[in-house]
């Protein structure tokens, strides 16, 4: 996966993120910095992108 590529998060992830990221915005963060440090908070509390297969955490 290249670097920026979001297909491998789940929707939720995604919204989650956005959510984060207006939120920041809101709060005077510039757009780009405010969808970098939620995507960071999104991979902080969920470990990354989708997980498959059991045995994950």
């Amino acid at each position: 996966m290249s670097r920026g590529d979001k297909s491998a998060y789940t929707d939720k992830q995604k919204r989650k993120a956005e959510h984060i990221e207006e939120g920041y915005e809101n709060r005077g963060v510039s757009e780009k910095e405010a969808e970098r440090r939620a995507w960071a908070t999104v991979n902080k509390q969920d470990g990354g992108g989708k997980k498959g297969g059991s045995g994950h955490r």
